[in-house]
């Protein structure tokens, strides 16, 4: 049903359900307790005839049996008695009946039967013509210490079921105005808690069409109040991330754009037919470096959205590390001698192996040298060493470049970050070496202080021998 679709209209039945559960048990229990204590009010104005009945039979009427007082019509003992009265024999056949209607067959009541073993007894019945609910009261007539008969006392029960009547109705009009108030209350409170949670709802939903400059407004300090702080959270965190997507394909559109720049104008000058042979030459080799870079950056962006998407798979196997360091050094010595730079590989006896995939672990040193290079003045150090630990090898990529604010070192793995500094590129870099490391079990720890070099250092598993 749609009535009990929202939370307000659940949270109103909830109230009500409970109140209305109260206030049946109370009444049953109420009502229980009060037919208890009319009923034994009842049955002892009955015990207290009796006792003074039967007191004054075994006094003055002892003498002669039951049947010859009651064929003497003897009533002093049993006249004071109001209601109908019953004298019962002891084969449990009436003797006498104020009423004139004495039954013929024998009576076996439990209250009968109570009294002919010498103890008093009660019972409940209703009446065979009006259906009426009477409760009969029974004690022994005693005789020189024999049980000689039964004196019964029935009386109706009308003046109790009135009084029940009554009361049950009472209770049924304060049920019904509690119900009445509790309803209205039980939609006020449930307004009062519902509000800020569609607050809450209208601004998500705003947040939905892409406007996250919305904010919620923290309403009170409790588990509502921390799902808006959470939800302000989130959208901040959302805008950030959209900001620096953006700044991602400026960057990447502005990257792409130089290496085509360059390779289109030397096209169209190749083109001219009058191009002398060095020319050319020095156009084919900038076009090829040229189409290299551009090779490189989109390797980059497809590598990023694999790891986006999950779906890289390393290939790995064992690795000799002197070999790995050895070839790094080749590749990087001559960028190291053409930007005045000192590159430093140290490499020590016995270095071992990983299991790693070397193709991925490539890519990670020459992203993290490329970085240190970037960041590194003309005569600067960049040093690449190994140390080898119990449980895990550190690779270490350490410089004494411009280094990292401390505002930005925790963001600069975040997918898309980009520096504030002109040498900072895409922002993808640093995400992607993060990323390499993680699926092989390890970490990368960033380590940098301003205008004063940075240390990073990828931490994998020793799996080596």
């Amino acid at each position: 049903m749609k009535l009990f679709k929202s939370i307000r209209s659940r949270l109103s039945l909830s109230y009500l359900l409970i109140i209305m559960l109260t206030l049946i048990i109370t009444d049953v229990a109420l009502v229980s307790v009060l037919r208890a204590y009319f009923l034994n009010n009842v049955r002892d104005t009955l015990y207290s005839q009796l006792s003074i009945s039967t007191d004054i039979y075994e006094r003055y009427f002892a003498d002669s049996t039951l049947e010859e007082n009651v064929a003497n019509d003897e009533d002093g003992f049993w006249r004071q008695s109001e209601g109908h009265v019953q004298i019962v024999g002891p084969d449990g056949i009436v003797l006498l009946d104020s009423t004139g209607n004495r039954p013929q067959q024998a009576l076996s009541s439990e209250d009968i039967l109570m009294a002919l073993n010498g103890q008093r007894g009660t019972t409940i019945f209703s009446s065979g013509e009006s259906g009426e609910s009477l409760m009969a009261a029974a004690m022994p007539l005693v005789s020189n210490g024999e049980i000689v008969g039964v004196l019964r006392l029935i009386t109706s029960l009308r003046g109790v079921q009135q009084s029940m009547s009554i009361i049950v109705m009472y209770l049924a009009i304060f049920g019904i105005a509690v119900v009445t108030v509790t309803t209205l209350i039980s939609n006020v409170i449930a307004q009062r808690f519902i509000r800020p949670i569609d607050k809450l709802t209208k601004t998500a939903e705003i947040m939905a069409t892409g406007n996250y400059n919305v904010v919620s407004v923290k309403m009170h300090e409790d588990e509502i109040g921390k799902l808006s702080d959470t939800l302000n959270y989130m959208a901040n965190e959302i805008r950030k991330k959209e900001e620096l997507k953006n700044d991602f394909i400026s960057s990447v559109s502005h990257e792409l754009r130089t290496p085509l720049t360059s390779i289109k104008g030397w096209a169209v000058t190749l083109k001219d037919p009058m191009t002398d042979t060095e020319l050319l030459h020095q156009g084919l080799d900038i076009i090829s470096n040229e189409s290299d870079r551009l090779k490189y950056m989109v390797d980059e962006l497809l590598d990023f959205s694999k790891f986006v998407s999950g779906k890289i798979e390393l290939e790995k196997d064992w690795v000799d590390i002197e070999e790995l360091f050895l070839f790094l050094k080749h590749n990087i010595d001559d960028r190291a001698k053409r930007e005045k730079k000192n590159f430093v590989v140290e490499i020590t006896e016995d270095m071992g192996t990983c299991f790693v995939d070397p193709n991925r672990l490539k890519q990670v040193f020459i992203n993290l040298i490329d970085n240190s290079f970037k960041f590194t003045k003309e005569g600067g150090h960049i040093t690449l060493r190994m140390d080898h630990r119990k449980n895990y090898i550190d690779f270490i990529v350490e410089d004494d470049g411009s280094g990292i604010s401390e505002a930005d070192i925790s963001k600069v793995k975040e997918k898309f970050y980009k520096g504030k500094t002109s040498n900072s590129t895409n922002g993808i870099g640093l995400s992607i070496c993060d990323e390499i490391a993680l699926l092989h079990g390890g970490e990368l720890i960033i380590e940098s202080q301003l205008n004063e070099g940075t240390k990073v250092t990828l931490r994998l598993p020793n799996g080596g021998k």
